[in-house]
Order: structure tokens, then sequence, then C-alpha cells
């Protein structure tokens, strides 16, 4: 399938992890984000047209949050060839270990004055159930952002890999995969929050969530998650690993034949892009508020590809342009014509497979060609 969407995704060239200009780029995002951002959101009076109001922090960590997903994606099917339309499951996954905790860190203020989260005391739960037992552990519940989705993903990517299904019966299967886990989060009996997840989330760590401080800290946190993943995906195609995962995206039988196993090659990068969607929804949930099955459905995963797809493939900063690009257009169309906005995002896919197969980032490489940064 990848083969026919953009036949033509030439290996990197073998070099240094980043060019001057490239990593001029990262510290002046750095700067924007540890020191611009706070400054235009907390020391800039609210009245000035240079005050970065709390909405537009609160979107633009968020949009982070999806560039990391689209990142990740970007890692199994710009660079491996395997296409994912089940990413989501990863990154609600995430976000529902986060949120057992945050929902732990209510204790009785709730609405029922009950150590037990509302919904519990709502459908008549006396104890916790034995998957809440370590939900008051901030390292224990971190440990399970990394370990669940890392761990599907493993037990998943295992049987398919070595069944080898691959093509569009992998992105069916992962599909169904996260329309599964989707109708069993919807069910009450699970003790995930039913269809309305988890919210009304007070404090972390002890700290109150609803003060500027703690949003401009999980900005910052975000930002830098973003960063540190950007560079250590990078590290990764650029290394000897990444050259292999490409020649699987382009000849995976030839690979065989020289005595690489593309098994453990497609199965480790699986893995490592669930977790980085597992990061991902764990640092949504606190600054959203919310998490819920509808994080889980097709669509949602659906949108992580195109993102990837807009932005450009194989190029990881493309993802992330795509992520801000149609996450930002979103925001915009929703607000100014929420009616046409599905109509917009299905003509921009079109328009970019037919016109702009290597997306937003393939209009610089003409202009750009010798930057290591813009070459596929």
């Amino acid at each position: 399938m990848s083969h026919v969407l953009t036949p033509a995704l030439p290996l990197r060239r073998r070099g240094g992890l980043l060019g001057a200009r490239a990593w001029s780029g990262v510290l002046a995002t750095v700067l924007v984000l540890t020191v611009l951002v706070p400054l235009l959101n907390l020391a800039v009076p609210a009245d000035s047209i240079l005050h970065l109001s709390d909405y537009h922090v609160t979107l633009i960590a968020k949009i982070m949050c999806y560039a990391i997903c689209a990142l990740a994606m970007d890692l199994i099917w710009g660079y491996t060839g395997i296409l994912s339309l089940g990413h989501g499951v990863f990154f609600a996954l995430g976000g529902y270990a986060m949120g057992m905790y945050l929902m732990r860190q209510i204790g009785t203020d709730g609405n029922y004055r009950s150590e037990l989260p509302d919904f519990m005391v709502f459908l008549d739960w006396k104890v916790l159930p034995w998957h809440w037992s370590l939900s008051d552990s901030f390292v224990a519940q971190m440990l399970l952002v990394v370990a669940v989705p890392a761990a599907l993903a493993f037990v998943f990517g295992y049987f398919a890999f070595r069944s080898r299904i691959k093509g569009v019966y992998f992105s069916i299967i992962t599909q169904a995969l996260t329309f599964a886990a989707m109708l069993l989060f919807f069910r009450n009996e699970t003790g995930f929050g039913g269809n309305n997840g988890f919210t009304d989330f007070k404090r972390l760590l002890g700290m109150p969530l609803a003060t500027p401080q703690m949003r401009m800290g999980l900005f910052v946190l975000t930002g830098l998650t973003l960063v540190g993943c950007y560079l250590f995906a990078r590290f990764l195609v650029n290394s000897k690993y990444g050259r292999v995962l490409q020649a699987i995206r382009d000849a995976e039988t030839r690979v065989m034949f020289t005595g690489y196993d593309p098994l453990w090659y497609k199965l480790s990068i699986w893995v490592i892009s669930a977790v980085m969607c597992g990061i991902a929804g764990a640092l949504y949930v606190p600054q959203v508020g919310i998490i819920n099955p509808g994080e889980m459905s097709p669509a949602a995963s659906i949108e992580i590809a195109i993102w990837a797809a807009v932005g450009g493939r194989a190029t990881l900063i493309g993802p992330i342009v795509g992520a801000f690009f149609v996450n930002g257009a979103k925001s915009w169309f929703t607000v100014a014509f929420p009616e046409f906005w599905l109509y917009f995002l299905g003509a921009l896919f079109i328009a970019v497979t037919l016109f702009l197969p290597q997306g937003i980032v393939g209009l610089f490489k003409g202009r750009r060609q010798d930057d290591p940064e813009l070459r596929s």
C-alpha cells in the first residue's frame, strides 16, 4: 500500500544527527517554548496585544501532543512502510493511565465526598477494582503509561508481523483493534467511566491543576517532550537500524535475503511508536481535562495518518508541521464554519494526495535541496 501512495521515498543520507542550521532551529524552538511563551502568557498584561491567552496556550499544548503522535506515525509509516489506522488506542491508553491517577488525586473533593471516583459511587461500586490498585502512585501510573501501550503493541505486533500481514490488511486489522478497544471502554463494568470517561480533575502531585503556573509547566514539559522525541527519532533514522527500516519499507524480501529478520525490526519500531503515543496521551489529559473512549475512535486514528501525509512522510519535521496545520485549521474552521470542517479535511487530504505526494514539506525541497532536514 505504501508503494502505491508514494512510489519514491529515497533513503536518507548517512550523516550527523543534525546540521548546524537544524541545531539552531532546535535551540530557537526550545527558547520559544521555555522563555518566550511563558513571558507572553504570565508576564504580559491580559489587555496587551502581545498577551498569549490561556486558551491559546492550551491549544498549542494539545497540538504538540498530537504532533508527537504524528511523529510516531512517521516512524512506522514513512520510514518502515507500515500504515496503522489504530494508533489512537495507544494514545488513549496513555491518557487513561494518567487519568486514573488524576481521578485518585481528587480524593474527597468529588460530588459524593468519597474516596472512590464519582462515577464508581454513582454505579454503586463499594471498592476499587483490582486494576486501580496502584492508581494512587504517580510513579506506578507513569510506568503504566509506557508499559501498557508497549505490551499491547508487542503482543499484537508479534502475531501480526510473524504472520506477515501487511499493506491494507494490516491497516484494517489495526482499525478493528482500536474499534474493539473503544467498545470495551464504553462499558461501565470495566471501571473506566464508560461513555463519560474521566474528568473534573483537581490536582497533580498534590498541586492544583487550575493555576497559570501549572498550566505553563505542563506546556513547557510537552514542548520539551516533543523536541526530545524529534531528536530521538532523528537519531533512529540516521543510524544503521533506521536504514534497515527503510530497506524493509522498500524491499522487505531483499532484506530477508541479506540475512536480516524483518520481524524484530518491525516489531521494535512498532513498540517504540506506541510508547510515544502513550506518552503523548499522558501529557494531553491533564491539559485538556478529559479522557473518554472517543479518543479511541477509528476516526481519531485516521486523523493521525492524515497529519503525517499532509506534512510529508519520511521527513520527521513534516508530520509535526502537518499536525499544527491541520489542527490549527480545524480550530479555526470549527468556530467560523463548523458545518464545513469535514468537507475541508476531505478536500485537503485529496489535494495533498493528488498534488503534494510529499506533503507540505515537499514544497520547499526545490529551494533547499542541500538542507538535510528537508531531504526525505
